[in-house]
């Protein structure tokens, strides 16, 4: 998939997410290979998850995770994701993300029905949290879709640790905190200002 392509999603991913927690309701989105069983009945064929968002969002509503190919396309909902580790001071699904995330090239979206936050995970690591109850977060949205292609994976030196002391993430738009290493901040910033 290509970058323009891959961001889209990523925008896509948030915008559904957002819809979901502010609801009060928890979705889990994998994008690449995981291993899994189905919950349901696999009745929808795949599609282009940028092209109907709000299958997409109807589909992730169901108890399980959503499997999304590298390219976009809906490979399973409502599946059970194989979980090895838990994912400290959180439940099943961001334990099922966690590991999720674990697995190279893949980027997990946890949609927290508690605290209605939207966790992106990759390389087992939290990169970023955009809290749904933030006034004006979606217009953030493409800023935050930005820092993500910007920073990449550098992240959180000890997993889990911005939940723990937000303070340890960077606040670059309202409602979304950036986790990682000053390195990537840094470079993250420094971009932003030469625009």
């Amino acid at each position: 998939m290509l970058k323009k392509e891959f961001k889209k999603l990523e925008e896509v991913l948030v915008q559904v997410g957002l819809r979901i927690a502010k609801r009060g309701e928890g979705a889990l989105f994998v994008v690449g290979e995981v291993k899994f069983k189905p919950l349901v009945d696999q009745t929808v064929p795949s599609f282009r998850v940028v092209d109907n968002p709000k299958l997409l969002e109807s589909l992730a509503l169901m108890d399980g995770a959503v499997i999304i190919n590298r390219e976009g396309y809906l490979k399973a909902y409502g599946v059970m994701i194989e979980s090895k580790k838990t994912f400290k001071n959180f439940g099943t699904r961001h334990s099922a993300g966690y590991n999720a995330s674990m697995i190279k090239g893949n980027v997990v979206f946890v949609v927290s029905e508690e605290d209605k936050k939207i966790r992106i995970l990759r390389d087992g690591k939290m990169i970023m949290q955009i809290d749904a109850l933030q006034k004006g977060v979606e217009k953030s949205i493409p800023y935050s879709i930005q820092a993500l292609e910007s920073i990449g994976a550098g992240t959180v030196g000890a997993l889990g640790a911005g939940i723990l002391a937000p303070s340890l993430g960077v606040a670059l738009v309202p409602g979304v905190i950036l986790f990682g290493s000053a390195y990537y901040l840094i470079k993250y910033l420094t971009n932003k200002f030469k625009q």
